[in-house]
């Protein structure tokens, strides 16, 4: 069961890296701050306001800190100064989140990633094995799979219509045909083809949980079944029937649960 103790009002903010800001907010239970915080890592074509409420009811269930970040290029932080590179998943931990790891002066943290955010989730923890405590990925593709490039393929061709860029602009403002194009292009380039995470996840030695709709329209359950199999440490997978690509959003309360209870392990 959640508490009921409601999270406070998120504190927003603006954190300086090599290549420009990127934006942070900060939820937190008052009276619970117990435990290292959950730092959250979003999707292709995410930011933070697309977490919704997510964030609020994770802090809530599991009375700790939770902290999410618009990557470089994305919602309110600053414009991306190029195009993302074929390591741009591995280079998340070197850049933006050391940044952001040293502005909230993190001396321990977990990581929760959605979708290309798992695999910057499973990077984050081998580039921090002394200060990450555990990782959670949702929906987070392993390899390049050829169903995950033909949902991009058939999302590119619903963007083609003006009113769903037009939703795209209401989070990411101008950049939204940056954002659109990094995801779409980046994926579908013949220099990313060969992009896994078999030689990041034996890196990886602290829990793993590996959550995966069984409908995920962008990837198999091949993608979780790797995540468990090469991780380095204890880890698990947990299946979910019925599901698409977004279980914080379809079951929410199921990933609360089995969030609660891989923070409860010993």
């Amino acid at each position: 069961m959640m508490a009921d103790t409601a999270a406070a009002a998120p504190e927003d903010t603006m954190i300086p890296t090599a290549r420009g800001r990127i934006h942070a907010r900060y939820w937190q239970v008052p009276g619970q701050a117990g435990g290292a915080p959950i730092v959250l890592l979003h999707d292709s074509l995410g930011c933070v306001d697309l977490w919704r409420d997510f964030p609020a009811k994770l802090a809530q269930a599991t009375g700790r800190a939770v902290i999410a970040y618009d990557r470089l290029g994305f919602g309110q932080s600053d414009p991306h100064p190029g195009r993302l590179l074929p390591d741009f998943v591995a280079d998340e931990a070197r850049d933006a989140f050391a940044a952001l790891a040293d502005h909230f002066n993190l001396a321990r943290f977990l990581v929760f990633g959605h979708s290309v955010g798992g695999g910057m989730a499973v990077s984050v923890a081998a580039a921090f094995p002394r200060r990450c405590l555990g990782v959670m990925t949702e929906s987070a593709q392993e390899f390049v799979e050829d169903r995950t490039l033909e949902g991009i393929r058939v999302a590119g061709e619903q963007f083609k219509d003006p009113a769903q860029l037009e939703r795209l602009k209401r989070y990411h403002g101008d950049k939204a045909q940056w954002v659109l194009d990094a995801w779409v292009k980046t994926w579908q380039s013949a220099e990313f083809a060969g992009w896994n995470l078999d030689a990041v996840l034996p890196r990886v030695t602290v829990p793993l949980l590996a959550i995966h709709g069984e409908n995920d329209e962008y990837g198999s359950m091949r993608h979780p079944e790797k995540l468990v199999a090469l991780a380095g440490g204890p880890s698990s997978m947990l299946p979910m029937p019925g599901c698409g690509h977004v279980p914080h959003r379809e079951r929410e309360d199921a990933v609360l649960d089995a969030v609660r209870a891989f923070l409860d392990q010993p």
